[in-house]
């Protein structure tokens, strides 16, 4: 499942990434779509890093996963014209990312 929702992270990093550099003419729309797009595809990408550097520690690729997913999402869904109430979540993936880091800090030092 977790190698799943990093693919679809990277997904859709790259697709609504596209569709805001060409579609997307409001100028907050597209730099809530920029934002979203930076934090999204290297977290997807370090989540397969992590699976492979430490299998069976899965703790920090679920937290940059999810909080890559709900941060961009949140960041998507306003730049596509949903409530203004996403902003309030976008925070929460922000949070489970730098969890996440804070967890590859920890086994790091660890050694593991």
């Amino acid at each position: 499942m977790l190698p799943a929702l990093a693919a679809l992270n990277g997904l859709l990093a790259v697709t609504i990434g596209a569709f805001g550099a060409h579609a997307i003419t409001d100028p907050q729309a597209k730099e809530w779509i920029i934002t979203a797009t930076r934090f999204q595809l290297p977290h997807a990408a370090a989540a397969f890093a992590l699976l492979a550097w430490q299998p069976r520690a899965k703790l920090a690729p679920w937290l940059l996963t999810l909080g890559a997913l709900i941060f961009a999402g949140a960041l998507q869904g306003l730049a596509l014209g949903g409530p203004r109430l996403l902003g309030m979540v976008a925070p929460v993936g922000g949070t489970l990312m730098i969890a996440g880091w804070g967890w590859v800090l920890v086994q790091a030092l660890r050694g593991r």
